[in-house]
């Protein structure tokens, strides 16, 4: 019964941190690409301009990609096999929570005239994160990656949050042949 519960609370815990995953990430590519041909690479510096965010954002997702193509294998070059680019958006959501108890108990509706009814509003910004690899020769979009989770307004988390966005998103490239 013992080894059943410890499995049990083990099983428990892997579910629940591999459920909440804070960055949700997906991935789509040219299925006809073969990526093991590519060795080298660079930032495509006009596609990564048009990204609108602050030029120091820029820098911290360059070099988590940076870092996490040249741990996989790859290297910089001046004459890249793919080019890599980035696209973000991000966008408001505004959660609003109506805590009234009214006069009737718990749970019967908001009524401004009693002393217990508040509302609490909060605002969350989710961002979307695209990391694109592109093959130079062709000029053809040949794997993208996307992360999508909520943006952490304190700055001294931001690299953090960041290179966890870069991170899941890598997890998926190379994507796996299935033949």
């Amino acid at each position: 019964m013992k080894r059943f519960l410890t499995t049990l609370t083990l099983a428990i815990v892997i579910v629940t941190g591999t459920s909440c995953s804070s960055v949700q990430v997906a991935s789509d590519y040219d299925k006809k690409v073969d990526f093991t041909q590519y060795k080298t690479f660079a930032f495509f510096k006009t596609g990564i301009d048009k990204a609108e965010i602050s030029d120091l954002d820029k820098k911290r997702i360059l070099r988590a990609i940076e870092a996490e193509l040249l741990a996989k294998g790859y290297t910089k070059s001046e004459n890249p096999d793919m080019l890599v680019s980035i696209f973000t958006k991000s966008r408001e959501k505004v959660n609003v929570y109506n805590n009234g108890y009214g006069p009737y108990g718990y749970g019967w509706g908001w009524s401004p005239y009693y002393w217990n009814n508040y509302n609490t509003v909060s605002v969350d910004t989710e961002g979307v994160l695209y990391i694109d690899l592109i093959d130079n020769a062709k000029k053809e979009l040949v794997w993208q990656g996307q992360g999508t989770g909520y943006l952490s307004k304190n700055m001294d988390k931001k690299e953090e949050r960041i290179n966890e966005f870069v991170s899941k998103i890598m997890e998926k490239y190379p994507p796996e042949m299935i033949k």
